[in-house]
């Protein structure tokens, strides 16, 4: 599993279609387009200096990556998630990423293990959301980057795409003593793929995503104030 997903193949205007896919879709996952936000293709087009085709493939790349969502004759949209819809998507990613880290843990490098340390001691000591999002993201991807998929990685990727949004509101939600845990959580992550302990690490990962859905639950206005 790649640690970032790569744009779908297009057909024409490949380079710029791929340009513009990676620009959208940073703006994306860095909170600049909100869940439900319009995307529209002369903006966009505008913005890059291109045609509307290249923009149009950019889009259809997006919408199988889960961040954007095209509706026939209307345009298209940030995706959003619901309440439940969100809930539905964690449960998936309590059980399916502790699978996908079964598989990658056993051919993590040692140069792996060490960046994965020095992201968790970064993510520790930055107060910088959008930061810490970063490199959150970047942790996790190359733990789960050793798993040979046909399926699991593309659809695990997909989650973390669709839920973006609302992984950056936990962050600005929990308090002193939550942050406190999940820097603890990553450090013990860390320790147990170095030391082989598969279980732990599964039930590690388990717990860090089920804290993040509970606390989501306890605050449906994220889902109706679209952030």
């Amino acid at each position: 599993m790649s640690a970032e997903p790569q744009v779908a193949p297009v057909p024409r205007d490949g380079a710029a279609s791929r340009r513009i896919a990676e620009g959208i879709r940073d703006a994306i996952l860095h909170g600049e387009y909100h869940p439900g936000s319009r995307l529209r293709q002369e903006e966009i087009a505008e913005r890059f200096g291109a045609s509307r085709v290249p923009v149009r493939e950019a889009l259809k790349a997006l919408e199988s990556e889960g961040l954007v969502t095209l509706v026939a004759n209307a345009g298209a949209w940030v995706s959003r998630l619901t309440l439940e819809e969100c809930e539905e998507v964690y449960q998936a990613r309590e059980r399916l990423e502790p699978l996908l880290l079964r598989y990658s843990a056993p051919h993590l490098t040692p140069e792996d293990l060490q960046q994965l340390d020095a992201l968790a001691r970064r993510m520790a000591e930055t107060d910088d959301v959008a930061e810490f999002l970063r490199l959150d993201r970047e942790f996790h991807m190359l733990s789960y980057s050793r798993a040979d998929t046909l399926m699991l990685g593309d659809l695990v990727r997909r989650f973390w795409n669709t839920t973006q949004p609302y992984r950056r509101a936990y962050t600005l939600l929990i308090d002193a003593h939550r942050t406190r845990i999940v820097h603890d959580e990553h450090h013990l992550l860390v320790t147990a793929l170095r030391e082989g302990d598969l279980e732990s690490a599964e039930q590690t990962i388990t717990g860090h995503i089920r804290r993040t859905r509970r606390m989501l639950a306890k605050h449906p206005e994220i889902f109706s104030a679209g952030s």
